[in-house]
């Protein structure tokens, strides 16, 4: 352990070494990720006769699944690798591949070969995959337990904003054209290169099971790593409520593009802002966790956030179902009469935030410390059949003819179960959640 004296504030964290050249890695990790497969399908789509002759909705959706598919196959030895080698090694061994992946990209743009671009699409979800299990056991490593929830926050806001930016300015470098491929090709290589040469700083984080076999057969040990994650009661249920959040996420930000275009009636960018209230909301929910918390896990954000999710949910489906205007722009969002819709997204988001950290606290805490990275591998694995599963779900819906409205009440409506069956099941959290309420009237009373 490299833990030091608590910081008074989870910014602090930002500037010392055991946790910033690791926020960034990750940040850059996030953000490259999506800059580039952003890059690539608004190619496909826009330009689609250069490419290919194949289905462009069929093309994009394989590309969203061939990025996913690594964390279902490789989740459970990625979190074998990652207890039994030395963290700092990992991230800079991993953030080399990014950078030979991107290289293998650039040769795609410049040869105009989109198997190759789909097979670099592939390469980053498997670098994804290998940097989840050491992201997340890193950090009990070189916190304390009183900054783990302010450090959990940082790096869960720091991980939507590099996906919402990454999304935005891929989009936006594709818009300029030719030049466009030239500014992805630069920007990506170097953001991986920018990445690696943060690594060099993270500080030693020595292997937790360092006698440890990996097994050769992977699909063995995803069972082995799942069941033995399940032995552990309180951690499994996090594990299972953190790949809810996934599901919930997965079903209503996979209709905003048709909401913002068909419900709404919006002008593209309209796309744009709802996805950076959502993004933008998760971020400031993480970060009030530590407030709101003590400094401390205090699993009564957890029903709170999901409560969150589901009042504003509901609320979406409400306000989608008013007479909307001939066409919704980004200012009457912003400052028109469809400000509820924004507020709803910027909330969902928010509410997302406080729901998440904790649980991610608690897996690091409660978790076997030797095993805590094939716990979280097991975690990935969870969340990507979640995501899956939502999209099931959400094609099944639509089939049979729900409106994106009625997806977002579905959602909710779902969300409200998975509360009462998380509190039934683990009395713990409400517990904890009336302990928190009455803390807080507490403080108010002395305030007055």
């Amino acid at each position: 352990m490299t833990q030091s004296t608590p910081s008074r504030s989870q910014f602090a964290l930002l500037t010392q070494r055991r946790f910033a050249p690791f926020f960034g890695a990750q940040f850059f990790g996030a953000f490259n990720d999506n800059l580039f497969k952003t890059a690539l399908v608004t190619a496909i789509t826009f330009d689609a006769a250069s490419w290919t002759d194949l289905n462009v909705g069929l093309l994009n959706n394989l590309i969203a699944g061939l990025f996913i598919l690594p964390f279902v196959l490789a989740s459970a030895t990625a979190g074998q690798v990652a207890d039994k080698t030395d963290k700092a090694f990992l991230m800079r061994a991993v953030k080399l591949m990014e950078i030979a992946i991107m290289l293998i990209a650039a040769f795609g743009w410049a040869m105009h070969n989109l198997w190759l671009l789909v097979a670099a699409v592939m390469g980053m979800g498997l670098h994804s995959t290998i940097f989840g299990p050491v992201k997340h056991s890193y950090l009990p490593q070189h916190l304390s337990q009183q900054e783990l929830i302010g450090g959990n926050g940082l790096v869960q806001m720091g991980t939507f904003v590099g996906i919402l930016t990454g999304q935005l300015l891929g989009a936006a470098a594709m818009a300029l054209g030719s030049a466009g491929v030239t500014v992805i090709v630069v920007a990506t290589l170097a953001v991986a290169v920018i990445g690696w040469l943060l690594t060099l700083l993270v500080p030693s984080s020595p292997p937790a099971a360092p006698d440890l076999h990996i097994s050769r057969n992977i699909f063995a040990e995803s069972v082995r790593n799942l069941r033995f994650s399940a032995s552990n009661r309180d951690v499994f249920i996090a594990m299972l409520a953190n790949s809810w959040f996934w599901f919930f996420g997965a079903m209503i930000l996979a209709q905003f593009p048709v909401y913002a275009r068909d419900v709404l009636h919006g002008v593209p960018e309209v796309f744009a802002v709802l996805l950076t209230a959502f993004s933008v909301g998760i971020g400031v929910g993480s970060l009030l966790c530590e407030r709101l918390s003590g400094r401390r896990l205090h699993l009564g954000l957890v029903p709170i956030g999901a409560l969150g999710l589901s009042i504003f949910g509901m609320d979406l489906y409400v306000a989608s179902t008013v007479t909307m205007p001939a066409q919704v722009t980004a200012s009457s969002l912003l400052f028109g009469e469809q400000w509820r819709v924004l507020l709803d997204c910027f909330l969902l988001g928010g509410f997302g935030g406080i729901y998440v950290v904790p649980l991610f606290a608690l897996i690091q805490t409660r978790s076997e410390p030797s095993h805590l990275s094939r716990t979280i591998g097991g975690m990935n694995i969870l969340n990507a059949l979640f995501m899956v599963v939502a999209a099931l779900i959400a094609m099944v819906l639509l089939s049979i003819g729900v409106s994106v409205p009625g997806i977002f009440l579905f959602t909710a409506l779902a969300n409200s179960l998975l509360l009462i069956m998380l509190c039934a099941i683990q009395p713990e959290y409400l517990r904890e959640a009336r302990r928190w309420v009455i803390e807080c009237f507490s403080r108010q009373r002395l305030v007055e």
